[in-house]
């Protein structure tokens, strides 16, 4: 008889582990879709596969909200859904050529960065430490990433594959990473 009550009448902290649950799933969900939403806000340039592409700014957010396994598993999905023919990726593309093309690296690169970005970051959500580590950590895996796919696949030159995927996003993604840092700590106030 106990033991129903107990099914019956669940303890508070079930209650509350179960919110919780719920709470980061539909985090979860929410980031997966501002991930696939952000990266149609995109637009090429002339001089390399890569574009601009409001998606890096979701991979730093999802970083500097979300606990590492979380990030990685966010992440993980998005390039799952990419990877399957869902068009989430850049401009509205899908496929496994994404992530083993000349821009596959920056997609790897995402996924890597965010893990890492969040867990450099622990529990803090201090302004300057977030740019710190976004531009200090999660730029730098991200490059990293998109240079080793560009040179590997595009058969560039070490300066070329520099020109191609770092040179021409450097300031506008210091500036992605620095909003990303403005918008979580605005959401660490309203409890997220």
């Amino acid at each position: 008889m106990s033991e129903m009550r107990e099914n019956l009448h669940p303890s508070a902290a079930a209650v509350t582990g179960q919110r919780e649950q719920v709470r980061v799933m539909t985090a979860s969900a929410v980031c997966v879709a501002l991930l696939a939403v952000s990266a149609y806000i995109s637009f090429p340039l002339p001089f390399t596969p890569a574009m601009v592409t409001a998606l890096t700014i979701m991979v730093n957010l999802v970083a500097f909200v979300m606990k590492p396994k979380q990030a990685g598993i966010i992440l993980g999905i998005y390039l799952l859904l990419g990877a399957v023919g869902v068009p989430v990726f850049v401009g509205g593309t899908s496929g496994l050529i994404k992530l083993i093309g000349p821009t596959g690296g920056f997609n790897l690169g995402f996924l890597v960065a965010a893990i890492a970005m969040s867990a450099g970051r622990g529990n803090s959500r201090s302004f300057k430490k977030l740019v710190a580590i976004g531009i200090c950590v999660g730029m730098p895996i991200i490059y990293i990433g998109g240079c080793i796919s560009m040179y590997a696949v595009a058969k560039v030159g070490v300066w070329k594959t520099l020109v191609m995927a770092v040179f021409p996003f450097l300031i506008g993604d210091t500036l992605k990473v620095v909003l990303a840092a403005f918008l979580a700590n605005r959401l660490q106030r309203y409890g997220f």
